[in-house]
């Protein structure tokens, strides 16, 4: 049943991603921001007098006192699970900000409830939907550049962690493995196809954070292609581009401010795009969303790529602490977050 605009939408966190979606909500035709909530109650009734709604103390209160169709979930991962369920149980749809969840477990529980309740669900990855992004992987499903034998990404910056909830693996689920790696393995994924398995190595500790600030992320996918992740929140490559591919006719550069191609192996680099827009990136993944609520049908981010998100960063912190490389799957029996990963193998 296609739904009459707009969609009758509630925040749930009020922080600084909560923020960046209000920019876009904004300004949007498809959606009104009907409720806010977070536990600080200021910040809810901050964030709710600018949108011109009402404010609560929790998702709770907010179901009970406003009619609502769907929700943005910006708070952090651990509560993800618990707060979607409440709300898809209630027939909500979800947009959850990445990461999806701390395990996989929990993330199948959420992509559960939602099909028990014929709601969507959706994870926020905004990389899916750069232009330049969607550009390349036409340019890829094309054969424009051969088979893909290699992809280097690299996600780093030096940034002061110390005293936000990304580095408190209680509230996160782990470090920039996680908080960065995610995207890592969505643009993966929509670029060159499922990963079956991963090797991960954790570097030096360099702010003292008790969770990884720098890792690296190596993956085969089911077509043989080799991919590598470099995430950091303490040094930065300064790197032009996020994403490089190397197949047998070419190559291709996904750049923060401009992207390029190659279709022959020494040819000359053309130029496409305009880069990385976060705000113009995060206005499409909401469009997307919304209309996927609208009409009832499945978002360009689909429920298996949620949960595979989940799946290959658990894998991959179960490789740090066997310093091996296990299957993108491998769920270690008892255990719970990607914390409880490193802890049952010995590792904390």
């Amino acid at each position: 049943m296609k739904r009459r605009l707009p969609v009758r939408l509630g925040i749930i966190g009020a922080g600084n991603i909560a923020r960046a979606y209000a920019d876009v909500l904004e300004r949007t035709r498809s959606a009104k921001v009907v409720a806010v909530a977070d536990h600080v109650p200021q910040r809810a009734a901050a964030l709710a007098a600018r949108l011109g709604c009402l404010a609560f103390p929790s998702h709770h209160a907010m179901l009970a006192g406003t009619d609502i169709e769907a929700v943005v979930v910006c708070t952090p991962p651990s509560s993800h699970g618990n707060i979607a369920v409440d709300l898809l149980d209630a027939s909500v749809s979800v947009l959850c900000e990445k990461p999806f969840a701390t395990s996989a477990a929990e993330a199948r529980r959420m992509v559960d409830a939602a099909a028990g309740a014929e709601v969507t669900i959706m994870m926020a990855a905004k990389f899916r939907y750069v232009d330049d992004v969607r550009r390349a992987t036409r340019l890829v499903a094309q054969g424009l550049l051969g088979d893909i034998v290699l992809l280097e990404n690299s996600f780093t910056a030096l940034i002061d962690m110390r005293d936000r909830w990304n580095s408190m693996r209680s509230l996160s689920g782990g470090g920039v493995l996680i908080d960065n790696g995610t995207h890592s393995v969505d643009l993966i994924r929509c670029l060159v196809g499922p990963i079956d398995e991963v090797l991960a190595v954790e570097g030096s500790q360099v702010q003292g954070l008790g969770v990884e600030d720098t890792a690296e992320l190596f993956m085969r996918t089911s077509n043989g292609t080799l991919s590598s992740s470099y995430l950091s929140w303490s040094v930065d490559k300064h790197a032009g581009s996020y994403v490089e591919l190397y197949g047998t006719d070419g190559a291709l550069r996904l750049g923060w401010t401009a992207s390029s191609y190659r279709a022959e192996p020494n040819g000359e680099w053309k130029d496409f795009g305009s880069g990385y827009s976060k705000l113009a990136a995060m206005g499409l993944q909401v469009e997307d969303f919304l209309a996927a609520v609208r009409e009832s049908r499945p978002a360009q981010i689909g429920t298996e790529d949620a949960l595979a998100s989940v799946e290959v960063i658990q894998a991959a912190y179960l490789s740090i602490a066997q310093r091996a490389w296990v299957p993108a799957k491998a769920t270690p029996a008892g255990v719970g977050t990607f914390h409880d990963v490193i802890e049952a193998e010995g590792v904390a």
